[in-house]
């Protein structure tokens, strides 16, 4: 069995937020790992048509960053973590989240999954695509809608 050094472990806010956390913190305790979090914000939709970038676009890309970091430092408190294990980025959820990981060493990713079928699995899904990107070991914690 490996032996995992710093798990990272991604949130997206979700009622299953606090789940991921646990399972992720349970396997970090486990193997005396450090833990860090990560949530990703998406780029506001910008019209393609218009060239210029408008400041009330700015202006939400910035309202969204502070409302994660907040919400990121509120589940810091809540689940004892150290503040330096908090991280928001901005961009593609994918491409941020296996950056970081790249990053920081890590060797674990802990991302939660609600286990789509049909065409959403067709279209993939934000764990899948983090999976197969991954320059590490990803588990994927099945959450219920």
């Amino acid at each position: 069995m490996p032996t995992y050094t710093h798990l990272l472990l991604a949130v997206d806010f979700s009622k299953n937020t606090d789940e991921v956390i646990s399972k992720g913190l349970t396997l970090a305790a486990a193997f005396e790992a450090r833990a860090s979090l990560v949530h990703v914000v998406e780029f506001a939709q910008v019209d393609l048509s218009n060239e210029l970038v408008m400041p009330q676009e700015l202006e939400l890309d910035q309202e969204l960053l502070a409302l994660a970091e907040t919400r990121l430092q509120e589940l810091v408190k809540r689940h004892g973590l150290a503040d330096k294990a908090c991280h928001v980025r901005q961009g593609s959820t994918k491409r941020e989240i296996l950056s970081l990981a790249e990053q920081e060493g890590v060797d674990l990713i802990v991302i939660g999954s609600h286990g789509r079928s049909g065409i959403q699995l067709l279209l993939g899904s934000t764990a899948n695509a983090v999976l197969h990107g991954a320059p590490c070991d990803v588990l994927a914690v099945r959450v219920k809608d």
